[in-house]
C-alpha cells in the first residue's frame, strides 16, 4: 500500500507524494526483504500536537521532530505512524543551514528508515543513521 501523507491543522508544502511514497516502498523492501506489504502513514503537525503524543505515549516532556510507531502485527508486514513536527523541521533546517524541503524529506526517511531497523541512541547508530538519511536524500533528489 503506498505511503499516506496527511496534515493536521498546518501544512507540510510537500510535494510529489505520489513519487515519494513510491521512493519509500522501494526503500522498505530494500531493507526489509520479509515484508511482503508496507502501510506507512505519515501525519504532520505542530509542535503543541507532537508535544502532547509524546507526554502521552512516551512519558517524555520534551519537543521533537518526529516520532515513529511500528505498529507491525506480523513479521512478513511493516505498519507505521510517523507524526512529524513541521515547526521543529523547519526550526532545524535553519539549525543545521539546510532548506526546509532537504530538512523534511531527511526527517521522513529517518522515520521509514526507523521502522526497517536503524537505531540512533549509540553514536555508532547515529552515524549509520545519517550516512542511510544522506544516501536517501541524494537517490531521491538525483532526478
Amino acid at each position: 500500500m503506498p505511503a499516506r501523507f496527511y496534515e493536521q491543522e498546518i501544512r507540510s508544502g510537500l510535494k510529489d507524494k505520489r513519487r515519494l511514497s513510491a521512493f519509500l516502498d522501494a526503500l522498505v523492501h530494500k531493507h526489509l526483504k520479509k515484508a511482503d506489504t508496507s502501510n506507512l502513514t505519515y501525519i504532520f503537525c505542530n509542535d503543541e500536537y507532537l508535544l502532547q503524543i509524546n507526554q502521552q505515549f512516551l512519558n517524555h516532556d520534551t519537543f521533537t521532530d518526529i516520532i515513529t510507531f511500528n505498529l507491525s502485527e506480523a513479521a512478513n508486514e511493516l505498519v507505521g505512524e510517523i507524526y512529524i513536527s513541521t515547526e521543529r523541521v523547519k526550526e532545524n533546517a535553519s539549525k543545521f543551514d539546510t532548506t526546509y524541503n532537504e530538512e523534511l524529506h531527511r526527517v521522513i526517511f529517518h522515520g521509514a528508515l526507523h521502522l526497517c531497523g536503524f537505531k540512533d541512541k549509540t553514536k555508532t547508530d547515529k552515524e549509520t543513521m545519517r550516512k542511510q538519511e544522506d544516501a536517501c536524500l541524494k537517490q531521491y533528489f538525483k532526478g
